[in-house]
């Protein structure tokens, strides 16, 4: 796990810019740096690439950049490949010769072995940047679900690429002002989708693509998509499962992942959050553990929204080292501005406050946790799954009985309205391209308008990942494909690279394993959504493992009191930051609707803690990244 970060193209002062680069990302990696320029045949341009080091596999023969046997191969890789061992075998056997223990290497040997095909040999997260000296070529590749991120921008025919987007806001040229366009698109979905970005100049590289430059220009390709895109075909009935086998073939194939992302050379633990998913990693983790693992958790003195003792519960029954962090509305407001720096956008999700603060707790023990992120985008754990199926029905019914009394109804329930009309509000949009950021956003499309004056544009082209599934795919498969190429990457994977490596450390996420998410496609959507209940084959697949109190407790979410802190301890903050002097925020939307928004959700009249907390995080990131519009 790393920070990489270069240059291709014509550069004045190569090495000051490169140095910038890298050290611009240097909290990613601590232990280490290293930076390489080439030249190119032409004698104008040249190639930079720089990296910093986290060490946590083969620390003493890891350095990068990494050069090929002869030199001519020079590459930078921030992520980990946990089958590299497997790799390097089949790798001997073709006749390579290593020098080396560290994955590294090994991605080198199967870029000289299968060319740019390399990438579908890889099971792990990665971003990689590898030059090819005598092909004069730069490659560029992204892992497949996006969980290490890659950034990119072209000025005047030059590429410049980091880990982070912050690392290139000073490249020359490069335009750094504020991405206004994204606006109307932040108060829908409540983060930015992909590939655009807050900064004008720069954007990202999807999930599983690749990019390639020379002196000729960039060209960039689409190497893998995930499987839910496409109509579930039962597999031939000699392979295939009943729901028992499936549960079994699940837990082996989680077994296997865990014991994969286990492998380290450093002190490593596991977030753990007293629900299904986490908790399930710790027990299969406990399985192959000559030592007690160690495991952190976040709590909050509000004991509503505290599960620490649902932690505790797990960490007594696998006899974990176990550390629990409590924190107050003080830390989390002292926190902000440091965690909205590092997180390269604003902070839309309270909860990435406490997994930077838990972060740096679990760095005082170890460099490498494990965590449960990506299990309910695929294994279909959140309610919307259960009415996303059911909207094209909800839509044929009267326009009387769906406006008029369903609407209204919803809004008149003050404990359950916030679910209940994110609900009723979802399922009549009759465009999925409105309706899916829906489910979780912010704002609707109407409420956009109204409050910055543009209507969000339409994601649904031909190059737009959420949308473009197959005829024939099932809604909850387009629901959960949705959610594996926008919702994740953009906000979830984002978040939790960021706020772990914000603090020097590595996270790694086993339910985002390909080949579990695999395995998890291939079965019947009735397996993994069972009538009203989400989550069911990886229930079944866990229940050997867990107590029943954890696994058919009911899901909560990491749930936080926001609404209460914008009302009470926050209150001063979020008065100064949206409608005083010198707010950012203020110039970008209309200000008296702005205006009646706080004023709605400071008298308690409607629940604004999304939008309020989006606002206040987009005007604390602006300030802290010194952006101009």
């Amino acid at each position: 796990m790393c920070g990489i970060a270069g240059y291709a193209g014509v550069v004045a002062d190569g090495a000051r810019v490169l140095a910038a680069l890298t050290d611009a990302v240097a909290h990613r990696g601590p232990d280490g740096a290293g930076m390489v320029r080439c030249a190119l045949a032409d004698g104008r341009r040249e190639v930079g690439l720089g990296h910093r080091r986290l060490a946590i596999i083969d620390l003493v023969t890891g350095d990068q950049p990494m050069a090929g046997a002869d030199g001519a191969l020079q590459l930078v890789f921030n992520g980990e490949i946990y089958n590299h061992g497997a790799l390097r075998a089949e790798l001997q056997a073709l006749g390579h010769t290593f020098h080396t223990t560290s994955d590294t290497e090994v991605l080198l040997h199967a870029y000289q072995a299968w060319g740019d095909d390399c990438v579908q040999h890889l099971r792990g997260m990665f971003a990689f940047a590898l030059w090819d000296g005598p092909r004069q070529r730069l490659l560029i590749a992204r892992d497949r679900y996006g969980e290490k991120p890659l950034y990119l921008a072209e000025v005047n025919g030059t590429l410049a690429f980091a880990s982070e987007l912050g690392a290139l806001l000073g490249f020359p040229g490069l335009d750094a002002r504020l991405n206004r366009d994204v606006l109307a698109h932040f108060l829908q979905y409540r983060y930015v989708p992909g590939p655009a970005t807050w900064v004008r100049g720069v954007r990202k590289l999807p999930p599983g693509c690749l990019l390639v430059w020379t002196a000729q220009g960039c060209t960039e390709r689409r190497w893998f998509q995930p499987p839910d895109a496409r109509p579930w075909v039962a597999s031939p009935p000699a392979a295939r499962h009943t729901p028992a086998s499936a549960a079994e073939a699940l837990r082996e194939r989680l077994a296997e992942t865990v014991r994969l992302q286990m492998q380290s050379d450093v002190p490593f633990g596991a977030f753990l959050s007293g629900g299904i998913d986490s908790s399930a990693i710790v027990a299969l983790m406990a399985q192959c553990s000559a030592t007690p693992v160690r495991t952190f958790s976040v709590g909050f003195a509000e004991a509503a929204y505290s599960e620490l003792s649902y932690c505790r519960l797990v960490a007594e029954r696998f006899g974990t080292q176990h550390h629990e962090l409590l924190i107050s509305p003080k830390d989390m407001q002292d926190a902000l501005p440091l965690a909205a720096f590092h997180r390269d956008a604003p902070i839309a999700e309270p909860a990435d406050v406490p997994i930077y603060l838990l972060s740096r707790e679990a760095r005082r023990h170890v460099k490498m946790v494990l965590s449960g992120e990506g299990s309910d985008e695929v294994f279909a754990g959140y309610p919307k799954y259960v009415f996303e199926p059911h909207a094209g029905r909800y839509q044929r019914l009267p326009t009387l009985l769906r406006h008029h009394l369903l609407e209204r109804w919803a809004t008149r329930l003050p404990a359950l309205a916030g679910r209940i009309r994110t609900v009723v509000d979802s399922m009549g949009l009759a465009r999925a391209e409105e309706r899916m950021p829906r489910w979780f956003g912010a704002l609707s499309p109407q409420e956009v308008q109204a409050l910055c004056g543009a209507w969000p544009s339409d994601l649904s082209g031909s190059a737009a990942y959420p949308f473009d599934v197959q005829a024939g795919t099932s809604a909850l498969r387009r629901v959960l494909y949705f959610d594996q190429t926008s919702w994740l990457p953009d906000n979830l994977l984002e978040r939790g690279d960021r706020m772990t490596m914000a603090a020097g450390l590595e996270a790694r996420m086993p339910f985002m394993d390909h080949e579990v998410i695999a395995l998890a496609s291939s079965f019947p959507d009735g397996w993994r959504l069972h009538g009203r209940r989400g989550k069911h084959i990886l229930k079944q697949a866990v229940r050997p493992l867990l107590p029943a109190t954890i696994i058919d407790r009911p899901k909560v979410g990491f749930s936080m009191p926001t609404e209460v802190w914008l009302r009470t301890s926050m209150r001063d903050m979020v008065g100064d930051l949206l409608l005083g002097t010198g707010s950012t925020v203020a110039g970008l939307l209309r200000r008296e609707v702005l205006a009646r928004h706080v004023d709605e959700h400071m008298s308690g009249q409607v629940n604004r803690q999304k939008l309020l907390w989006m606002l206040l995080n987009l005007e604390l990131w602006v300030r802290a990244r010194g952006l101009s519009l």
